[in-house]
């Protein structure tokens, strides 16, 4: 029987994230929690979970975004929403802890606008797209959800290829269980091979922990549940039957889909700027009507691990462990790359902080020296960066273009379809295709 950690409900810090109600530098751009949120497949990746009642994003945070600092391994349970009486501001119900300083105020509120892409350069980019595309401007369309640190998105990019996407989620649930471990040691059972016993810092398993529990024909009846989503939903996130070759010939690809509209319900809409935050014990915050909610993601998951936390493990360990297959040695060496200085992911995210289209073969190059970065694998990266004039294509791709748009794509062909048909988007054809 695993002991899991448990938040305290009644210590919490609620911080204020303005979004500005002007026109500024940010093009007046719409903001809609649920729509930046429930825009693209990342958001159903654990860490990750999406309240669709309530309309909360709640996931740990680290408390700095430095992955040299020893606060980079801490992290804290957070819950994100747009109140409806006061659309012009998110709140941060930060659990666990009765103050923050202001440096972790600071990195809290920079992993939130990262996710949601608060940025001035973004909300020019909103509202560029929404000028070509008419359709995402009545509808406040233009954000796509990301991680709240680069490396996390390079790991879960790295997640999508080659697989079902029941996989995919499985593994990113298995990494998150994996962190609580490293840090939580009680929160794991014994496990009585000596030869493992020196590979998690004195973490210890039971053998069947790295089984999966849930038979397969219960999978997607299980993560509807966890990620909040609609069963229709799920049922079309499973849907991969083509093949494509993004590399090698027979090879299947996960997509990252986007999020309906049997998700994305009515909600208030708002503008958006970058302001500094409000901190308090105590503010409006719309949750679960339940006192006793218990804090579900951070009692039974931990934080998406840190560089630092995976570059140590031994490969075959985190390869059975988490399901990852041959993804393990990859991971550990970005891992170790980052954690030694050889892979300044700093350098590369200031690089991309006003993406251009001149740039993007050279920071595709770049990524490309990375092990396991293949052309699927860096175009979505890229996407994560804000380089959207390039779709990743893969299987989910050619069903889309079936569907809507009645065209039988081929694995050689179906980068010219999406070319011909979301051409006229430039530079923001990835915005409107998802």
């Amino acid at each position: 029987m695993q002991h899991r950690q448990e938040i305290d409900r009644h210590r919490s810090v609620v911080v204020e994230l303005p979004l500005g109600d002007g026109d500024g530098d940010g093009g007046c751009a719409t903001f809609d929690l649920e729509k930046a949120v429930c825009s693209h497949g990342l958001f159903m990746m654990a860490p990750n979970r999406w309240d669709s009642l309530s309309k909360t994003l709640e996931r740990p945070l680290h408390l700095s975004e430095n992955i040299n600092d020893d606060d980079h391994e801490q992290s804290v349970l957070v819950q994100i929403n747009q109140p409806s009486d006061s659309p012009h501001s998110l709140l941060l119900r930060v659990f666990g802890t009765a103050s923050l300083s202001t440096i972790h105020q600071r990195s809290l509120l920079g992993q939130v606008r990262r996710m949601v892409r608060l940025s001035v350069e973004e909300n020019k980019r909103v509202k560029q797209f929404q000028e070509i595309c008419g359709e995402a401007k009545d509808r406040g369309l233009g954000r796509v959800f990301r991680s709240p640190t680069l490396f996390e998105d390079m790991v879960k990019c790295m997640l999508l290829c080659n697989c079902q996407w029941s996989r995919t989620l499985s593994m990113a649930e298995a990494l998150c269980e994996l962190q609580l471990e490293l840090n939580c040691p009680s929160s794991a059972a014994s496990f009585p091979d000596p030869d493992n016993q020196n590979q998690l810092k004195g973490v210890t398993f039971k053998s069947e922990h790295f089984t999966p529990r849930t038979p397969a024909g219960k999978e997607s009846r299980k993560r509807a549940g966890a990620y909040g989503c609609s069963r229709k939903l799920l049922e079309r996130l499973t849907e991969v039957e083509e093949i494509i070759d993004i590399g090698k010939p027979g090879v299947t690809v996960t997509p990252a889909f986007s999020v309906g509209e049997e998700v994305l319900k009515k909600s208030n809409l708002c503008r958006d700027t970058t302001e500094v935050c409000d901190v308090g014990t105590s503010a409006p915050f719309n949750l679960d009507p339940s006192e006793d909610r218990k804090l579900s993601s951070f009692n039974q998951l931990g934080n998406f691990p840190s560089p630092k936390e995976l570059a140590s493990l031994d490969e075959s360990f985190l390869a059975k462990r988490c399901g990852l297959g041959y993804r393990a040695g990859r991971i550990i060496k970005l891992a170790k790359g980052i954690v030694e200085g050889s892979i300044q992911l700093k350098e590369l995210e200031e690089a991309c902080s006003n993406p251009s289209l001149s740039d993007y073969d050279k920071m595709a190059e770049q990524l490309r020296e990375i092990d396991g970065f293949g052309p699927f694998t860096c175009a979505n990266v890229l996407m994560c960066l804000g380089y959207y004039h390039v779709i990743p294509t893969d299987s989910e791709t050619i069903r889309h273009l079936k569907q809507v748009h009645a065209r039988t794509s081929t694995i050689q062909n179906v980068q010219r379809d999406v070319e011909n048909i979301y051409g006229k988007y430039a530079p923001f054809q990835f915005l409107a295709y998802w």
